[in-house]
């Protein structure tokens, strides 16, 4: 029998807050650039990883928290603690990893690498000739492209763009005019690397950089002639960068978001990077300029915008400092030595095919669309849109397949985050060609993955899918951890069609026979397999669920698990990110275990094993068990029907994540995170077994 639900003001003491806890994932992720058997310049990759993650949390979850703190400062959310509160902590947090991250630069990284060649000249260590050289290249690259605005009555402080670098320059004198104004402000220009690499000649080594603000230091009094530079002072502003669109009043969602894009450039200042040689008048007059208080200030020991160094791995040719290179395998129906054909549609009728990314080729999706296109037997095509990059095979394809007369149908989510802009391109290219493009749902983002093929095929139409728990984007098919799925089982092909039909038109949604699709069926059917192993263990059967997914944090099904642990059900999460459930609490949740792993790959599946009396269900879904996912997305949770791809789910994407003692992180229930432990065995990554298992290694 379940244990009755806890007194309303107790049921705070169940979660855990989420923006802590983002920040907690990014402290993992820290700590891959904190370990010396890391390769260097990976290292150096993660470093700029966090920047990035920290540029869109600061973007985002920040963001909301002052608009927040503006309307409802002291109201309590689920984990009982108050916005300001909340900001509070956060700003704590965000600062002591910020200053570990530049320590990890500075006393750890750049040493290493300039032992291995790999130089960044600060000022006063350059040479005459480089000197010389640096000097010709701001008079023939800088130069010409900067504008320096001298702060007047006539020239107030400049629009800043988010995230962008600039310079606070004091000056003293008068200029031509007789102006005296004491401080000006000089924008970096975009289109410049911020690391310039230096003639092997001159830099003594094969790569040797100078970073574009220590060129600019150098030479900002060639931009105020006459006038004498007192100091020049990088900086950096963040600003809300969440769109905004009115659902009840847009009539053209893609026309009412190109009107919004351009303000995010310009949105609410929420955290203000400076360097750390910027005196304290300085600082309190940027602060003012932007509208922000001392807890949004970050005064940083080298480059203010260093997520721009990520291109430095790529720009080294250096195999010895960077991961191995493999080359993605492919699963057995397509390299079985009698296997007489390479036709895409009769290996699925064969048998459904799993692709498990990035171990496993993203080439059959891709090769999958490109005989769509060419078979004179394929009548229609459909697909979602989330993220698929500005360079994209299978884009193509789609506009190459509308030109041949095929019936195309992409449903584009134009609000997908930050991919906004090249989804609204992919768009009007695909109008173009007559393929038909819709928006999905307004007030709901379509976040499933789902491709269908439509084929004639001796006077029947069969149709032809492949369900995903990624993107369709090749670049980050090598980089995510995901799984795909193609099948041409008619009732799953039937729920993915109901699915299209209500993107695309009008209706009531149709009942599915496997699907569960938020916002409608996923979520009590999420709940529905929950309980059903709390029943099973409540009368005395053995009851399992292990969950693999990138954050959880939706409150029903959090109590859901809580009331399962309670009657017995062995519970294993897998959380990449945000987890808002307490483990281990005696008589909540004793049998609930989370682990996070981080490592080479990005985490992104979501697995959803229930163990149901025996029938081992297993689920791969685009969704995680978040409100968002849930209420405001279209999203698909797909079963395994498969037998033996079943177990090849269970083998590959859970198994290994559960014995992981290398890249694993063990959490508590504060949501504090602990290296799991080796014990007497060899260290276990499931990332580098995998490798070995699906992939193909050098010398493999």
């Amino acid at each position: 029998m379940n244990k009755p639900e806890p007194a309303a003001e107790l049921i705070r003491d169940r979660f855990l807050n989420r923006e802590l806890g983002i920040l907690a994932f990014q402290r993992r992720v820290l700590a891959q650039a904190e370990d010396p058997s890391a390769p260097l310049l990976e290292r150096l990759r993660f470093l700029c990883i966090v920047s990035s993650n920290l540029d869109e949390f600061f973007e985002i979850r920040v963001a909301g928290l002052k608009e927040q703190i503006n309307i409802h400062p002291d109201v309590a959310g689920r984990d009982g603690l108050s916005v300001r509160e909340v900001f509070k902590r956060v700003s704590a947090v965000a600062h002591e990893l910020v200053a570990r991250q530049y320590q990890v630069l500075n006393q750890e990284v750049f040493p290493a690498l300039a032992e291995k060649g790999i130089r960044f000249y600060r000022r006063s260590s350059w040479t005459d000739a480089q000197r010389e050289w640096i000097k010709a290249f701001f008079f023939r690259e800088l130069m010409p492209v900067l504008t320096p605005i001298g702060l007047d009555p006539s020239h107030p402080f400049p629009r800043v763009l988010n995230k962008s670098l600039n310079f606070a320059v004091e000056l003293s004198g008068k200029d031509a005019f007789g102006r005296s104004s004491g401080t000006a402000v000089v924008q970096a220009p975009r289109v410049l690397p911020r690391a310039i690499q230096l003639p092997p000649e001159l830099s003594g080594t094969e790569y040797g950089f100078v970073f574009l603000s220590s060129i600019l230091h150098a030479h900002v009094g060639e931009l105020f002639s006459g006038m004498n530079v007192l100091g020049c002072y990088q900086f950096r502003v963040t600003r809300n960068s969440d769109l905004f669109v009115d659902d009840e009043e847009v009539k053209n969602l893609r026309t009412a978001l190109q009107g919004e894009l351009p303000h995010r450039h310009f949105g609410n200042a929420v955290r203000l990077e400076v360097a750390d040689n910027c005196p304290e008048p300085m600082t309190r007059f940027l602060l003012s300029q932007f509208g922000l208080g001392a807890d949004d200030l970050y005064q940083v020991d080298g480059p203010v915008n260093l997520v721009r160094l990520i291109t430095i791995p790529d720009r080294v040719d250096r195999a010895d400092l960077k991961y191995p290179p493999f080359t993605p395998g492919l699963p057995g129906s397509f390299v079985k030595k009698k296997q007489k054909t390479d036709d895409m549609f009769q290996l699925i009728r064969n048998r459904d095919i799993l692709l498990h990314h990035p171990y496993q080729s993203f080439q059959p999706v891709i090769e999958f669309v490109r005989q769509a296109v060419e078979d004179p037997n394929v009548v229609a095509i459909k697909q979602t849109v989330y993220r698929t990059g500005t360079d994209s095979a299978l884009m193509e394809a789609l506009i190459g397949a509308a030109k041949r007369g095929k019936e195309v149908t992409v449903v584009v989510e134009l609000l997908a985050r930050f991919d906004e802009e090249a989804n609204i391109n992919w768009a009007s290219r695909l109008e173009e060609v007559g393929a038909h493009v819709v928006y999905g749902v307004v007030g709901h983002k379509t976040h499933a993955k789902m491709l269908m093929v439509v084929r004639r095929e001796e006077e029947q139409i069969r149709r032809y899918v492949h369900l995903g728990t990624g993107n369709y984007h090749p670049r980050t098919a090598r980089l995510y951890t995901d799984f795909g799925l193609f099948t041409c089982d008619e009732a799953l092909c039937g729920d993915v069609n109901e699915v299209f039909m209500q993107l695309t038109g009008l209706g009531k949604s149709g009942k599915l026979r496997h699907l569960w699709q938020s916002p409608f069926s996923l979520h009590g059917n999420t709940l529905a397999a929950i309980r059903n192993e709390t029943r099973i263990a409540g009368e005395g059967r053995p009851g399992a669920i292990v969950a693999k997914m990138n954050a959880l944090l939706e409150p029903e099904t959090i109590n859901a698990l809580y009331q399962a642990s309670q009657a017995g059900v062995q519970i294993d999460l897998i959380v990449r990110g945000v987890c808002a459930l307490r483990p281990g609490v005696p008589g909540l949740s004793e049998n609930i275990r989370v682990r996070s792993i981080v490592g080479r790959f990005l985490e992104h599946s979501r697995i959803f094993y229930f163990l149901n009396d025996g029938a081992d269900d297993v689920y791969l879904s685009s969704a995680d068990w978040m409100d968002r996912n849930f209420f405001r997305r279209i999203e698909t949770c797909f079963p395994v029907l498969n037998s033996k791809l079943k177990k090849r789910v269970v083998k590959e994407g859970l198994t290994p994540y559960l014995k992981d003692t290398r890249r694993a992180w063990l959490m508590d229930a504060d949501g504090n995170y602990q290296l799991a432990a080796a014990g007497d065995g060899e260290p276990s990554s499931a990332q580098d077994e995998l490798l070995a298992q699906l992939a193909v290694l050098p010398g493999k």
